[in-house]
């Protein structure tokens, strides 16, 4: 009998990502891993962002986790506290799905511009609202409280919402600060990355001598830059990017010939190429670098495991590997938009909704076999 591939757990490189570690050396062995872990959580800001309906049932104990595992991420700009903004967006909204048999994962990027129903949400008064999905966090961010009190609002009434179209309940959560990000990928020496179609920045420039300068953009004018700057173009081909790089190349949608669905392509891309280089041997075996990508991780997110050791979700995934992670795209990355009332939205079709339907029954991966056009690039 051919001997087994050994697997190192994907949850472990995720949340080595974000900042909750597993050390995965050679042969399987743990390496100062209860170590590591204590000193994660110690980094991490952690928080209630699940409630109600959106929740799936946990009483907390055990090692294992019975039946199937769906987290969601959700990425926003960053904000200091005590920062005079009312309102934020959700710009990144993904389903992490892992099935009952907790041998494969999925990303699944939820558009940003789709038409939803959000729920009433007492807590601030929010009665309830038609809108894009990616307003359905301002509308709990709003209101008086510290920085983590918005963000949980925020993450509960947009998981809310989810649940009341897809009925999926989740296990935890996990805001990402995309800003805060970038050292998380400083730290890792950053990532390598295809470009799979030429892309213009509108955020980034390049000067004469090659140096990157930061710019802003215009709905209006397009990228604003300095006089003799010109606009960052990322180039077919694999690299290695550093954070500025690969952060901007994952924000890019105008200059796309799929738009918004090659932006979330990209993203998932880029959380799959840190999640493989955050336990690279170039990163395991650098205590120094180590420590600063979980350092840098505890300001980059805020994480709800549910109540959940973390111990216990990577007890539960060791089976996952970083190879098992699939890239899912709704709509089959086509665009299905509508104006309504001069606002342009992004409608899920029929087949994207049992896509969502057949992540909630645990049969997703049997309805990839049947529609392999929702299946995205890895690379």
């Amino acid at each position: 009998m051919a001997a087994k591939r050994r697997k190192d757990p994907l949850w472990a490189r995720l949340i080595l990502s974000f900042g909750a570690v597993l050390v995965v050396a050679s042969g399987g062995t743990l390496v100062a891993a209860q170590v590591v872990i204590n000193k994660a959580e110690n980094s991490i800001t952690s928080g209630t962002l699940i409630e109600g309906d959106a929740a799936a049932a946990s009483d907390g104990s055990g090692n294992n986790i019975d039946g199937a595992v769906n987290l969601l991420l959700v990425g926003i700009d960053a904000r200091e506290e005590g920062s005079s903004v009312t309102s934020v967006l959700s710009d990144t909204i993904i389903i992490l799905h892992i099935p009952e048999t907790h041998d494969q994962a999925y990303l699944i990027s939820i558009p940003r511009d789709w038409r939803v129903e959000m729920p009433a949400y007492d807590k601030v008064g929010f009665v309830g609202a038609t809108g894009k999905i990616n307003s359905a966090f301002s509308f709990g961010y709003e209101g008086d409280g510290t920085e983590l009190e918005k963000r949980s609002r925020g993450m509960a009434v947009l998981s809310n919402t989810l649940n009341k179209i897809t009925g999926i309940k989740f296990n935890g959560a996990a805001i990402i600060d995309f800003n805060g990000f970038a050292s998380v990928i400083h730290a890792m020496g950053g990532v390598d990355m295809c470009v799979d179609e030429e892309a213009e920045s509108a955020h980034l420039g390049v000067d004469a001598n090659g140096k990157l300068v930061q710019g802003w953009y215009s709905e209006t004018y397009g990228i604003q830059l300095p006089e003799g700057v010109k606009p960052l173009v990322h180039k077919k081909g694999c690299r290695l990017m550093n954070s500025t790089e690969a952060l901007d190349y994952a924000r890019i949608r105008k200059s796309l010939s799929d738009g918004d669905y090659g932006r979330q392509r990209h993203q998932q891309q880029l959380i799959k190429a840190i999640a493989k280089k955050a336990t690279s041997s170039g990163v395991l075996t650098d205590l120094s670098k180590l420590n600063a990508l979980t350092e840098a991780a505890g300001e980059a997110f805020v994480l709800d495991t549910g109540g959940i050791q973390l111990a216990d979700f990577i007890y539960t995934l060791k089976g996952v590997a970083a190879n098992d992670l699939m890239l899912i795209k709704t709509n089959a990355g086509n665009l299905n938009s509508v104006t309504i009332d001069g606002q342009s939205f992004e409608q899920l079709d029929g087949e994207s909704m049992d896509m969502l339907s057949a992540a909630k029954s645990g049969t997703l991966g049997t309805f990839l076999i049947e529609h392999p056009q929702f299946i995205a690039k890895s690379s």
